[in-house]
């Protein structure tokens, strides 16, 4: 019987260790598939850039501006300040002034002695970022021969022009 007692020990034995594996092997699955599970909500922000003012500039010389002397165009590029490109839609021109020579003979002198016409002009384009980049054109300016009018208070006068894009 002893033989007995000892297979008998040995099965009990095996049986508790199967017993403790598939013990083992249900915690560790247990574990590995029960979770839980949550909805949730949470906020955040991003931001446009901007971007700064770009320079009209005017690279035509218009001189000699006289009676009966021919319109001449106004013509000229950008100053893009800009990481990137900036669409402009158009370039508006416009008289700001008119600044008589010194010595020049008495008298009036200013804008209606000028005549600026196509002074919107059309670009409809994206212009670079960097210096005289893109182009604008098409104004004209010119000298008003006003009959019957001295008009040497102009002789040597400077015409100041503005420019603004948009």
């Amino acid at each position: 019987m002893p033989d007995k007692a000892i297979e008998k020990n040995k099965n009990t034995k095996r049986g508790l260790k199967v017993a403790a594996l598939a013990g083992g092997l249900v915690l560790v699955g247990g574990v590995a598939f029960a979770y839980w599970t949550q909805g949730g909500t949470g906020t955040g922000s991003a931001t446009t850039g901007g971007t700064s003012a770009i320079t009209v500039n005017q690279t035509s010389t218009i001189a000699g501006l006289a009676p009966g002397v021919g319109a001449q165009t106004l013509s000229g590029d950008f100053d893009n300040p800009n990481g990137g490109p900036v669409y402009v839609t158009s370039v508006t021109a416009s008289i700001s002034s008119v600044v008589k020579a010194a010595g020049a003979p008495a008298g009036t002198c200013d804008a209606s002695d000028y005549t600026l016409s196509g002074a919107v002009m059309a670009v409809g384009t994206e212009v670079p970022a960097g210096t005289a980049q893109g182009s604008w054109g098409g104004a004209t300016l010119a000298f008003n021969n006003k009959a019957g009018t001295n008009q040497d208070a102009c002789k040597g006068a400077t015409v100041n022009l503005a420019y603004s894009a948009s």
